[in-house]
């Protein structure tokens, strides 16, 4: 029998008007097979406008896992919340999920092992979709939109997103944690800062899986791939990473055209007699919407001066 590799662990997760997902979360942190009295559970309420406080109080007292609940209201950030748990956390591995996801129960014993090379500082988990109902969710389950082996490729450095994510706490002391002030981009940034002025490696566990839910409608669709545009200015403007090139209306209206023209009728017949599913029909259309927004986003982003500062430890 293989023998465990079982460190001292803090699961950091930031909360922001989390009532809706608090429960099925917790109900997955208490799922977990990792030994109870090698895991503290941080939840930390960024100024969150529901009920998400009295739940936590109320879990926190009389849970059989150890959940710490704590605040961050001075700073309205993740990135700021997940410092706060940092800073408060006893494990000498810190590990990352987020209030609307669901870790498998192997998810945290898979996700330290790694770490028993020291040579790793970062260990990054699979993320798969929550089962969805609507086209948009079918469409995102489709592309993997949240899967770890698209950051993982990046051209500039490979990075885990922090949905999924653990690090070792020593390194943080050296390269600080995460930037507080910024919005999005900080798990990047950080994964960065530890791979490219350190020694230290990134592993990947595919079979620590977390699931997430996707955006199920248009407005959050385009929140979603707005953000994403917002990182990639900010982190042009921290590390040098190339903008994304913007589609020009001639690409627009060719890929319209050709959707027109070519794949919806050929995705129609398909799904006529049963060889295709509806959101194939409609695949070019939300991808030229998801394109448009992350455009918007890298164009109007502006990183804040306050968003160059890291945070020690």
């Amino acid at each position: 029998m293989i023998k465990m590799f079982l460190p001292e662990v803090s699961v950091v997760v930031p909360i922001y008007n989390g009532e809706r997902d608090l429960p099925q979360l917790i109900e997955c942190l208490r799922s977990q097979i990792y030994p109870p009295d090698k895991v503290e559970y941080i939840l930390v309420d960024n100024n969150s406008r529901d009920r998400t406080s009295s739940i936590l109080e109320t879990t926190a007292k009389f849970d059989r896992i150890t959940i710490r609940h704590l605040t961050e209201n001075q700073i309205q950030s993740s990135y700021a919340a997940r410092n706060q748990g940092i800073h408060n956390s006893k494990g000498e591995i810190i590990a990352f999920t987020d209030a609307d996801c669901r870790p498998e129960s192997d998810w945290l014993e898979n996700l330290v092992q790694p770490f028993v090379n020291p040579e790793i500082a970062l260990s990054a988990g699979e993320i798969l979709a929550l089962p969805g109902k609507n086209i948009l969710e079918q469409h995102a389950d489709r592309q993997n939109t949240l899967s770890q082996k698209h950051t993982l490729a990046h051209p500039f450095c490979a990075y885990g997103q922090t949905a999924n994510l653990a690090v070792r706490k020593l390194v943080l002391k050296t390269v600080g944690l995460f930037r507080p002030y910024l919005t999005s981009g900080g798990d990047a940034d950080l994964c960065w800062r530890i791979l490219r002025e350190t020694s230290y490696k990134l592993d990947f566990v595919e079979s620590a899986i977390v699931r997430h839910r996707h955006r199920y409608t248009i407005k959050q669709l385009q929140s979603q791939w707005y953000r994403y545009g917002e990182s990639n200015k900010y982190l042009h403007e921290l590390h040098g990473v190339d903008l994304m090139r913007e589609l020009t209306t001639q690409e627009y209206c060719y890929r319209l055209a050709r959707w027109l023209l070519k794949e919806l009728p050929v995705a129609a017949i398909k799904s006529a007699i049963g060889s295709s599913d509806l959101v194939d029909l409609f695949n070019t259309p939300i991808g030229l919407v998801n394109v448009r927004s992350r455009a918007m986003g890298q164009l109007r982003a502006k990183l804040p001066e306050s968003a160059w500062e890291i945070e020690g430890f």
